[in-house]
């Protein structure tokens, strides 16, 4: 094998030569290491030996851009700090502008709709295991194109499979950590049983969550239930449907929505059943290990709970995080950095 020397003078030009599709859905980023954030995907790169690529030693959230807003950005970013708190990550400097930060590289970014991505690091230092290595923790924020789950999984539903792979320990499984290799797996036993998705039981056989994913099963006595945030990531998206599906019971819809341990059994038996997630929204799930869940696709528990989603995604001003698209923040200066906007 002949191996050419790589150099700062020929380091772009080969990495250019091959081509690299998927990195059309990179839209822009921020790196704490430059003080600064480009649009250019050649140039989203991290240190190897920063302790989030070779330890895991990171936490991160992603957050969504729906019609030019932030939805939930405030919740997203408490959970981050709450993750960073757990692993005795302290914030770097440049965090205090976090939320400028986030609003600039949308617009630099150009799309309306899109995922946010921002993540905290241990920083680069050592390939060890040592934190006091690093010279200091990091900050990378990612903004990339969003793309929808093909419209038939929700006019249509999807199908589910129960995962081989054990779930998190409470502890690690309420930290959202760079370290998601037991979700990898579990996203590996879906596509090997010809799904989309997959879902965990804890140590009592209870459904836990999916690799991603959060879980609603709504039963046959007309209770919609979700597993509590005990043994798992507490769900944004899944706390907020809580909340709006707290509506359908004043108004004699359901019987009531609780947190409570929920066996496969019960949802084999469940009138309806749903994934939900930051990406998907809601996404009515129609078979569970090969057994059909309901009679109604989408089924109207579902249905509703799409649309007061949907409603608050777009409308809810106390949720949203406004961004001015004529008169942005200027924060991020520089040539180039400004892309059309897609409307």
């Amino acid at each position: 094998m002949k191996m050419p020397l790589i150099t700062k003078e020929n380091f772009f030009r080969e990495l250019e030569k091959e081509p690299k599709p998927w990195q059309e859905e990179y839209l822009a980023m921020y790196c704490s290491q430059w003080k600064g954030a480009t649009t250019d995907p050649h140039l989203m790169l991290i240190p190897i030996d920063d302790h989030l690529v070779h330890r895991g030693d990171g936490v991160f959230d992603v957050m969504r851009c729906v019609r030019g807003n932030i939805y939930q950005m405030e919740a997203h970013l408490e959970r981050l700090e709450r993750s960073a708190r757990a692993i005795s990550l302290h914030l770097p400097p440049d965090y205090t502008e976090v939320r400028d930060l986030i609003k600039a590289l949308v617009v630099m970014g150009g799309e309306k709709e899109c995922l946010i991505r921002v993540v905290l690091s241990r920083g680069p230092g050592s390939f060890s295991t040592d934190p006091s290595d690093c010279i200091g923790p990091q900050l990378y924020i990612n903004v990339i194109r969003f793309r929808p789950l093909p419209a038939s999984c929700y006019e249509e539903g999807i199908g589910v499979v129960t995962s081989a792979v054990p779930i998190k320990k409470a502890f690690f499984a309420n930290i959202k950590s760079c370290n998601y290799l037991p979700n990898v797996l579990m996203k590996l036993d879906a596509l090997r049983a010809g799904c989309r998705y997959s879902i965990g039981l804890d140590e009592e056989g209870f459904i836990a969550e999916g690799s991603t994913e959060n879980v609603g099963v709504f039963t046959q006595d007309g209770v919609l239930k979700f597993p509590g945030f005990k043994r798992t990531l507490s769900g944004i998206t899944a706390s907020r449907i809580f909340e709006l599906a707290k509506r359908l019971v004043e108004e004699g819809i359901i019987k009531d929505v609780i947190f409570a341990n929920i066996r496969p059994e019960e949802a084999y038996e469940a009138k309806e059943m749903f994934l939900t997630g930051t990406s998907l929204n809601i996404v009515p799930v129609v078979a569970y290990d090969g057994r059909r869940i309901g009679e109604e696709v989408p089924g109207p528990i579902y249905a509703r709970l799409t649309t007061l989603l949907w409603e608050d995604m777009t409308n809810n001003d106390a949720l949203l995080t406004r961004i001015d698209w004529d008169h942005p923040a200027k924060i991020l200066e520089g040539e180039g950095c400004q892309r059309p906007v897609s409307i």
